[in-house]
């Protein structure tokens, strides 16, 4: 089994809020690409809904599935035991009462070659991290508006 985990790719994860409990499940057929392409294995994908009241709950896959005009339930029983209650606690303490959130754990299958060869040779992952859209966007919005690109004459 330790063969397995030393072929693996980064894993990452993800929470995804979503507000008023609106889920249109455009995105499902997304992820389920990325799966099929081979390019991310879903390990863990749960879903939480935090209450007016502060209170968090899980939400199961088959109660989705009947709400959007895609079946979540290809994903049902994407579980790797790396989510616990502590982890969808924390989850759920990230969001705004009446709102829930997909909680996805996935493997960056893409990555799996140069992460096994650079486990083998001995390196291993010290720091990581994600820029979030906005930030990355301000930035250059900075830098063009330093470079006089900002202000048309």
């Amino acid at each position: 089994m330790s063969d397995d985990f030393e072929d693996m790719g980064p894993v990452d994860y993800l929470v995804i809020e979503f507000p008023g409990n609106r889920m249109s499940g455009e995105a499902f057929p997304l992820l389920l690409d990325l799966v099929d392409r081979g390019i991310v294995r879903v390990l863990d994908l749960l879903f939480v809904r935090k209450d007016d009241d502060g209170s968090v709950v899980g939400v199961e896959l088959r109660d989705l599935a009947a709400d959007g005009p895609f079946d979540v339930s290809v994903f049902e029983g994407a579980r790797s035991g790396l989510l616990g209650q502590d982890d969808l606690d924390e989850a759920g303490a990230a969001l705004q009462p009446g709102n829930s959130a997909a909680v996805l754990v996935y493997e960056n299958v893409w990555a799996a070659p140069l992460a096994r060869t650079l486990r083998r040779d001995g390196a291993q992952l010290v720091a990581g991290g994600r820029i979030p859209v906005q930030a990355l966007l301000a930035s250059l919005d900075a830098v063009e508006a330093a470079e006089g690109g900002g202000a048309a004459a």
